[in-house]
């Protein structure tokens, strides 16, 4: 396990005597106790001296990487529906969820920075072995629903541009590998770069159709002041009340394995961590950068939003899916003006749907890999080449979209399109389970002076709304999961499987809390004991 030397505010791995010292490289599967996403780390330099623009410069990237968690396949139905549905109510939603966002990536940076630990290390360093494994667990559920989204929305935008059947389309986001392996050999720097062009890439999309939707920017603005409306179970349209939208626009919006990203990739500029100003000056520029890019994440949400009320007429998007929303915009008659009319009798409209929708679908695929070996190096100190773990998730992943594809083959088109978009939706559901076990962590390293020092922990607001934010997270996605369980029961569930859904609800919510208060004891006490060896150290100086 980890043990920290805090006088000199890094990590030094020590390694048991059971536990081998070096990777074996003919291992397929090796032993990792190393830095974070060790390849990379530490890799891009800085200049120093240079001035503001240049400095946020050289640290741009590793925010951008993460503003592509906030608008990835899985957010597009619940934005759109929600503005549907609701006008610019839940505009206040998108705003609060990005404003906790950045909050939230703001101590994973900061965490990485000071401590020089990813989040799975440093929650792994203060836990046992066995919660250690139920958290990877955990996390790698959380990957792999988030996955899924990634393969609906690749394979749906390789059948609406390329007309490629749906079946073989989803084999073809197997291979999605190889860009992964391309962009390994090209360096850190220019995967970043590539991130970046794929957001402006659908930003520069949703501009444009919102533009020509010409929208009430009024009644917009309006709509980012939250009012008792926002939060209620009345009225209910087309199956969703303003409650159950909000809670699908926060369920797709922050996402648990964001957080051990960013612990990671923050770590990969070269810091000189005897210097406390370098340290700082690391902490401020990778915090404007992520401010910066989750703001674009953020506009990309509200435009989506604003696409359900003002690109569409009222009531028009009957199918909230991928292929619905496609087909709406090619749709004359679902169209909210003139001249987004006669844009759509070009197709461009749909088109471009399909072509930000497909670029989501591959920035999804740079930062999942990356996420998923950082979790299973921190929790579980084990490592395999970066092709083979997401070849390996992306066929667990594959599975289930194939069963749903397959087994409405003799369906409806509309029947496969429903049943679809439920299991993108449904799928989410393990993002409520995992949330807690990496916001609450968080929130406890970061205000750790053990872990952080007097300078770099968490400031009295910080913490206040740390804690407020975090706490609130957790009761709105714990309050959502009956609901999100009923789903899977189809959109008119029987009273018996409404109360089975609650039972299994309550279930889960009853061993998420016993695991929550696990986590919070271990790390408590890990941090207890850390203190303490601190203290020695002092003592022996």
């Amino acid at each position: 396990m980890y043990n920290v030397h805090w006088l000199e505010r890094k990590v030094v791995l020590q390694v048991s005597q059971n536990e081998p010292t070096t990777q074996k490289k003919h291992h397929f599967v090796q032993y990792a106790n190393g830095r974070s996403l060790e390849e990379i780390n530490g890799t891009v330099e800085v200049p120093k001296g240079k001035g503001f623009w240049k400095t946020l410069f050289m640290y741009s990237g590793p925010g951008a990487l993460v503003a592509v968690g906030y608008m990835d396949p899985g957010n597009w139905s619940t934005s759109i529906t929600g503005g549907q549905n609701f006008s610019y109510l839940l505009m206040s939603v998108i705003l609060m969820s990005s404003l906790i966002a950045m909050l939230l990536q703001y101590m994973a940076a900061k965490l990485g920075i000071v401590s020089q630990m990813d989040l799975a290390q440093a929650t792994r360093a203060r836990t046992g072995k066995a919660l250690g494994i139920i958290l990877w667990i955990m996390t790698e559920l959380a990957i792999m629903a988030t996955d899924i989204a990634e393969v609906i929305g690749g394979a749906i935008a390789l059948y609406l541009l390329f007309d490629i059947p749906l079946i073989f389309a989803v084999f073809l986001t197997v291979l999605d590998v190889l860009v992964l392996l391309l962009l390994t050999k090209v360096g850190f720097r220019k995967i970043e770069a590539i991130v970046v062009c794929l957001i402006f890439v659908i930003l520069g999309v949703f501009i444009y159709q919102v533009a020509l939707s010409d929208p009430n920017w009024g009644e917009m603005f309006k709509g980012f002041i939250p009012t008792g409306e926002t939060f209620a179970s009345t009225p209910e349209v087309q199956g969703m009340s303003p409650i159950s939208g909000a809670l699908g626009i926060i369920g797709a919006t922050v996402m648990p394995h964001n957080l051990y990203l960013h612990s990671a990739i923050s770590q990969t500029r070269k810091v000189d961590h005897d210097d406390d100003e370098d340290v700082a000056r690391t902490v401020k520029f990778t915090t404007w950068d992520s401010n910066i890019q989750l703001s674009l994440a953020f506009i990309v949400n509200a435009l989506l939003l604003i696409m359900g009320v003002a690109v569409f007429k009222s009531g028009a998007v009957e199918d909230p899916s991928f292929f619905g929303l496609y087909e709406a915009l090619s749709d004359t008659s679902a169209l909210s003006n003139g001249i987004l009319i006669k844009v759509a009798r070009s197709g461009a409209l749909s088109v471009l749907f399909a072509v930000a929708l497909l670029a989501s679908g591959q920035n999804s695929t740079i930062t999942g890999t990356l996420t998923g070996q950082v979790v299973m190096e921190g929790f579980v100190h084990m490592k395999m080449p970066l092709w083979a773990r997401r070849l390996v998730t992306r066929l667990i992943s594959v599975v289930p979209v194939l069963i749903a594809v397959l087994s409405t083959s003799g369906q409806s088109e509309v029947q496969q399109h429903v049943t679809i978009n439920n299991l993108m939706n449904n799928s989410q559901v393990f993002l409520a389970f995992a949330l807690p076990f990496s916001m609450i962590p968080l929130l406890m390293l970061t205000n750790s002076k053990t872990e952080m020092g007097d300078r770099f922990k968490n400031s009295t607001w910080v913490r206040i709304v740390g804690w407020i934010s975090v706490l609130g997270l957790t009761y709105l996605n714990m309050k959502g999961l009956p609901g999100s369980i009923s789903a899977f029961f189809g959109d008119h569930p029987t009273a018996a499987q409404i109360s089975m859904s609650n039972y299994i609800a309550y279930t889960i919510i009853a061993v998420i809390i016993a695991l929550l208060i696990w986590t919070v004891t271990d790390i408590y006490h890990g941090d207890k004991r850390l203190a303490q060896e601190q203290a020695e150290e002092k003592k022996k100086q």
